[in-house]
Formats: C-alpha cells, sequence, structure tokens
C-alpha cells in the first residue's frame, strides 16, 4: 500500500464512539497511512457512525453522500453502531467501498490495506458499471466485515492521545456493551453484552495519557457503573477510580453518563472526597412517569431517581447534574408529559439532553406503532423541556456566582478571550489569549448571557473574573 496515502475520519455519537474513533485514527497512522483531516482530499474517508436514533442514521447517509459527491476517488469505509444493525444499507450507498462492524473494529488497517493493494486498483471497470454521476468509477460492491457482537468477550484500548485527537480532555473508554434491555434502545445488540477492560490496563492507559500531557480524563462507557463485574476477581467502578487516584498523577478525572442504580452513597461519597474527581454527574433519566418507566423497562421509578438525585446535591453542593429525557415514546399520554416536566422542575438539576422518541428495528418499542405520538406533539413537548433546561441551566449559573473555581483552557479562542471547562461543567470565556490545556483560577461574575459573556480585566495574575456560557 502506498505509504503517502491520506485518510480522514468523522465521528458522531457518543464519547464512546469518540474513543473509538480516536482509536482507529491511532491504529491507521501506525499502519502507515497520513493523516490528511480534510474529506476532500482524503484517499480514504472513515465514518464512525451512530444509531441510536433514525435521524442519526439519516445523517450518516447523508454525509456519505456529501463525501462522494465532493470527492468521487475517495474510498468511504463505515464503521460503527450504524455499521453494526444495517451494513447492507450502508454498503449500497455510492461510495462505499467498506463496511465494518463494531464487531470487526480491529481489522480496519488490516482491510484498508487490502482497498488500496495493486490487485484491488489495477482492474479495469467496464463502462456498464460507471455511475450516473460521471465523475465516479463503480468499483463493484462494497465489502462487508461484521459478525456476531455478542460473541465478543474483550474490550479493545480506546482512548484519544492529546496530540492524536486534538482534544485537550481526552476520552477512556473502559468499558462496553450493555446486558440491560429497555424497549426503545438498540444499543446492546450492536454493541454486545457488558465487558470491561481490566484495571491494570486501565491505570497503564491513564499513565500513558498523563505523560502525554493530559490533566483531565473522561472515563466513558456505554454502560459504565457496569464497569467491573464481568471481571475476575470481580470490581466495580470505585475501585479503579481509586487505583487511578491512588497509582496515577491524574490532576481530574470525569465520569460520562452513569445510570441512577449505580449512584450509590459509597459512590457519591468517593467523589465528594477527592479534589481530583470532577463535581459532574450525567444521570439518564428519560422519564418522570412511572408508567412509562415501566413500558421502558427501565430499573427505578421517579422517587428513586429523585433519591440518587438529592444524594448528590446533599453531598456535593456545586455539583453539575445532568440528565437524557425521551419524549414522544409510545403511549406517552399528555398526563405523563406533564408528570415529567413537574418532576424535572422540582429536582435541583443542571441541564437537560432532550430526545425525541425514535423507532429502532428490531426494539420492543417498535411494536407499538398504534400508540404512537403524533410528531406534532413530539415536537412541542420537546420544545417544553428544552425551555425548562434553559431555565435550569441559567438558574445553576446564577447560583456560582462570586464564587472562585477552577477552570481547565479548552481550544476554542477568540481575539481576546479563551474557552474553559470548570470541573462542575460550566463552559466559560476567561479573558485574555491562553494556551490550552492549562489550569486557571477564575471567579465566577453574576452575568448570564449565553451567547456573548461579559468579561471584566484580570484582577490578579491567574484570577480572571468571567461569566458562565
Amino acid at each position: 500500500m502506498d505509504r503517502t496515502a491520506g485518510f480522514s475520519i468523522e465521528n458522531f455519537g457518543c464519547r464512546a464512539t469518540e474513543a473509538d474513533a480516536a482509536a482507529i485514527r491511532r491504529e491507521l497512522l501506525a499502519s502507515g497511512l497520513m493523516f490528511v483531516g480534510d474529506h476532500a482530499s482524503a484517499d480514504v474517508v472513515v465514518l464512525n457512525t451512530c444509531t441510536v436514533t433514525s435521524a442519526a442514521d439519516a445523517q450518516a447517509r447523508e454525509v456519505v453522500r456529501k463525501i462522494h459527491r465532493a470527492n468521487p476517488a475517495a474510498r468511504i469505509v463505515v464503521t460503527g453502531c450504524y455499521a453494526q444493525r444495517a451494513p447492507e444499507e450502508l454498503a449500497a450507498l455510492d461510495g462505499v467501498a467498506l463496511v465494518v462492524g463494531n464487531s470487526h473494529q480491529a481489522e480496519i488497517p488490516n482491510a484498508i490495506r487490502e482497498l488500496h493493494a495493486p490487485a484491488a486498483t489495477a482492474d479495469f471497470v467496464p463502462l456498464a458499471r460507471l455511475n450516473d454521476d460521471a465523475m465516479s468509477l463503480a468499483r463493484g460492491p462494497a465489502k462487508i466485515l461484521t459478525g456476531d457482537i455478542f460473541a465478543q468477550t474483550s474490550v479493545q484500548v480506546a482512548s484519544a492521545s492529546l496530540a492524536g485527537a486534538g482534544r485537550t480532555r481526552p476520552i477512556l473508554k473502559i468499558q462496553d456493551g450493555c446486558n440491560n434491555r429497555c424497549s426503545y434502545c438498540v444499543i446492546p445488540f450492536v454493541r454486545g453484552r457488558s465487558r470491561s477492560l481490566p484495571s491494570d490496563v486501565v491505570v497503564e492507559e491513564v499513565r500513558n495519557l498523563v505523560a502525554a500531557g493530559a490533566k483531565e480524563i473522561v472515563l466513558s462507557g456505554i454502560n459504565l457503573g457496569s464497569y467491573g463485574r464481568d471481571l475476575a476477581p470481580r470490581a466495580g467502578l470505585a475501585n479503579v477510580v481509586r487505583r487511578i487516584l491512588g497509582e496515577t498523577a491524574l490532576e481530574q478525572l470525569r465520569f460520562s453518563s452513569i445510570e441512577p442504580q449505580d449512584v450509590t452513597e459509597d459512590f457519591v461519597g468517593l467523589v465528594a472526597s477527592s479534589g481530583r474527581l470532577a463535581h459532574h454527574f450525567h444521570v439518564p433519566l428519560q422519564s418522570g412517569s412511572d408508567r412509562v418507566l415501566r413500558a421502558m423497562h427501565r430499573w427505578y421509578r421517579a422517587e428513586h431517581y429523585a433519591e440518587r438525585v438529592k444524594l448528590i446535591r446533599r453531598l456535593l453542593p456545586d455539583a453539575a447534574i445532568g440528565a437524557d429525557v425521551i419524549v414522544g415514546f409510545p403511549g406517552e399520554m399528555d398526563g405523563d408529559f406533564e408528570a415529567t416536566a413537574e418532576f424535572i422542575e422540582r429536582l435541583p438539576l443542571t441541564y437537560l439532553h432532550v430526545f425525541s422518541f425514535s423507532t429502532r428495528p428490531g426494539t420492543e418499542a417498535a411494536k407499538l406503532d398504534a400508540a404512537a405520538v403524533p410528531p406534532q406533539v413530539i415536537r412541542e413537548r420537546a420544545r417544553a423541556l428544552r425551555s425548562l433546561a434553559e431555565r435550569k441551566a441559567a438558574a445553576f449559573r446564577a447560583s456560582q456566582a462570586g464564587r472562585t473555581l477552577r477552570a481547565l483552557t479548552l481550544a476554542g479562542a477568540g481575539d481576546d478571550w479563551t474557552e474553559a471547562l470548570t470541573g462542575n461543567y460550566l463552559k466559560l470565556r476567561i479573558p485574555g489569549r491562553h494556551l490550552a490545556n492549562e489550569w486557571r483560577i477564575v471567579r465566577m461574575t453574576s452575568e448570564l448571557q449565553q451567547h456573548a459573556d461579559v468579561v471584566i480585566p484580570n484582577e490578579v495574575r491567574n484570577l480572571s473574573s468571567v461569566s458562565a456560557r
């Protein structure tokens, strides 16, 4: 294979898929390809897809079409959750040369090498196989590499180095798969059973990232709270967190989403006990209606969830607490939605991710078409919750006014400001230009503007007055 061949990569979806994309990028570089970043000039374009909603599927297909129009000579490689769920659907798209499911991601470098082997590029292409696009040669059907995801018994190391992914806060995926069967969710069928990265490997990977300059690492997983239950001897998330704190020099550790049943008093107490753990919890809710939660096959009821959120707020008064909420689940009535809105209103949540229900093939909820909520009603409910989320976020920002916090500078910057992120998940603009990945001590102002932060001059060295975005 030509060692100067260039590739680009684009990721869709959650933090776990971000870590997967970074690992793919690292392996392709090691295989001899050159990262070019720009799809238009790449010989190979890798798309790491999500399939959590129909909109995610549609977005991936549209990106394939757009890339093929702009760069018809590129070999498009589609991988990730959509590729695992519906490989033939993606293989039928013009420009796609290779579809690789999650089950075979480790084989991507070799598969791309085969794409560029002389025998693959020297074949005569008959005129009858020209696409409608006169600029493109159809190279035959895409190759599909996929298999039984439930046969997977281990987790590949998937993390993003600072230089490799252009991030100041690398993601380290330590768990994959999910043993839950929420009625709306297709992810267990494309990710497989829950499985964990051995704790020795986790600690070593954290050390490597710290040695590369990481000051904050985000631990991620498909069901992060289930970490370690498949290991022998069995160990929980708290165990590996204690090892990271005790055996590495990492300055701050942050967690991705953790299910309500895994938000225990012991775990929240662990976070509260260390200044090296970010005061930030993302705890999926999905609905505040017990009737809907039962239909979703969620393992808790609204008041159980409320108890966990109040526990966080009691032990960590300054913590950011986020939630996912689905609107328009089949059979969700006005009363169910009102119960959800009222429930969220009275909880000390600081932000929401609002999702409109999307039917996923093969899930139990896909059989409930007769109870479908009209699209217009779903849109109205989503708007209402997003408005509520804005009020919640503003109230949290106001509660932080006057506090002095530590923030990590990010890559975003303007002429006279730099983005930064606090441990309790407030994105800020601090005055002046600063290098990314540096700690700054900031004092929060009372300004609540979301799009044009009010910034005042520094008063003391490394002490900036800022407002939350």
